[in-house]
């Protein structure tokens, strides 16, 4: 990089604050997707959003392409550095910047952690309601930029839901002010616009959450079923009776054998697992639990459990939010996926998943946010026998394509990133990606803020959108 550009960084944020070393520019080659990796020219950490706004406006000015990051914990490709680019990295920036309980608002910035805020609030009675698997370790700057979700996002919805307010540093460096404290701010929905956004479309410095009021009654109950089949009809009888739980997930065996080795859950040995938290008034619950306990029975449970005190419900959830990083007890490698489909295909779709994991000679693990049709399709492989990487990724690709020909989505909560934006051109058709692609260019005309995730087609703004080859006017290729 020219010196004189590294020279304007370290003005800005100090020399602690500007990385170049090669060998620590390597801790920032990739996000929790290591199959792709790119070392950036140099990692800039400011303290504060004026130190972000200086540092996008150098970026402007000589036309350099940056990537923001959080935590890195993200597995689709989000954070992956690009060529000749610089990472922003937020995680100094972790204050609590206030704290509004009247009002159920908290005010933070971007590299405070997700379990954090719960653990700030709960005091009063409240808590931050998405859950990713990793919140213990996931910034709710991350969280808004991939509209992270988590196991109680069934009833209490995903980080857009959550989000009611931004401060932004454009792609030029200019700040802007996107919803605020108010539940509904007039005109654009910007806010909304945002959340989801990747990164592509600048980056969030401080956000304003709402919070939740803890229920009255908690209960965590575990059902065991032969087969995920069963687990699956379950999970449709219970939402088609009006339950609403606040978390429906599903493990199936390979699942809960990780989960056992890692966390000694004390999981049933079986086929299919469903957890079902229900929360709310205690004389609803009490009513809910028996409803639900009855449709399990119905289905199929062999065993039902409810957990009978509040450590055995955190050691619950504790085995299935470990499960993706205890896959590595059966698999030295192993790629994790984020799909959705419909509830009622769910039976369907994972018997086509089994046939596929069959013809591939690969073992898929399923864990998944069964309430809602997110599933998360594990397919274990070891890189060291050869081919084995290349038919494990091929397997991963066809497992979306199993959802989007459900009617499903490529993603439930991970992003498109790096990773699966090649997909894009088969869930959605050219006219849709070019509307994407005008928003984006409103936000960033230079393409310079994440600028090559999301989008199969590197289009620049002001490219006219109807060049295409004849062989795609035609219907014979697609562009991936």
């Amino acid at each position: 990089m020219n010196p004189n550009v590294l020279a304007e960084f370290a003005r800005v944020v100090g020399s602690a604050g500007l990385i170049t070393n090669p060998e620590e520019l390597r801790t920032y080659e990739c996000d929790g997707l290591m199959n792709f990796r790119v070392v950036p020219m140099a990692v800039v950490l400011p303290t504060s959003a004026e130190q972000v706004q200086a540092v996008v406006r150098i970026c402007h000015q000589h036309g350099m392409p940056f990537v923001a990051r959080g935590s890195g914990t993200g597995l689709s490709g989000g954070a992956l550095p690009v060529e000749k680019g610089i990472v922003i990295s937020l995680a100094r920036m972790n204050r609590i910047l206030e704290v509004d309980y009247p009002n159920a608002r908290v005010v933070v910035e971007p590299g405070v952690l997700n379990a954090s805020v719960t653990q700030h609030v709960s005091s009063a009675g409240f808590f931050y309601a998405p859950d990713p698997s990793s919140q213990q370790v996931c910034s709710i700057g991350g969280n808004v930029a991939e509209n992270s979700g988590g196991a109680h996002c069934l009833k209490y919805g995903f980080t857009t839901t959550h989000v009611v307010g931004l401060e932004v540093v454009m792609p030029d460096g200019s700040l802007v002010h996107f919803g605020g404290q108010a539940v509904d701010a007039p005109g654009y929905d910007l806010t909304g616009v945002f959340v989801g956004s990747e990164g592509t479309l600048g980056i969030a410095t401080k956000i304003i959450l709402r919070i939740v009021k803890r229920p009255e009654c908690i209960q965590t109950m575990l059902a065991a079923f032969h087969t995920t089949n069963e687990a699956g009809a379950a999970v449709s009888d219970i939402i088609a009776a009006g339950v609403l739980p606040a978390a429906i997930e599903m493990m199936d065996n390979l699942a809960i054998q990780a989960a056992e080795a890692a966390v000694h859950a004390n999981y049933p040995d079986c086929g299919g697992l469903l957890l079902v938290e229900l929360d709310g008034p205690f004389a609803e619950v009490e009513a809910l639990v028996a409803e639900v306990r009855a449709i399990c029975e119905k289905n199929g449970a062999w065993e039902i459990r409810v957990a009978q005190s509040e450590a055995e419900r955190i050691l619950i959830w504790k085995g299935r939010k470990a499960a993706f990083a205890a896959m590595g007890r059966l698999s030295p490698n192993y790629i994790v996926q984020d799909g959705v489909i419909p509830r009622t295909a769910l039976p369907r779709v994972l018997d086509d998943i089994a046939r596929l994991s069959a013809e591939a000679g690969l073992r898929v693990a399923n864990v998944f946010h069964a309430g809602d049709g997110n599933l998360h399709p594990l397919v274990l492989y070891d890189r060291r026998h050869e081919g084995e990487e290349h038919r494990a990724e091929q397997l991963s690709g066809e497992i979306l394509r199993l959802c989007i020909k459900a009617g499903g989505s490529i993603t439930g909560e991970h992003g498109v990133g790096e990773e699966k934006k090649m997909f894009m051109s088969e869930m959605y058709a050219e006219p849709d990606l070019d509307t994407m692609q005008l928003v984006r260019c409103a936000f960033d005309p230079e393409r310079l803020s994440n600028p090559d995730k999301l989008f199969p087609r590197p289009r620049f703004c002001g490219e006219r959108s109807d060049r295409l080859h004849p062989s795609e006017v035609a219907g014979l290729a697609d562009y991936m």
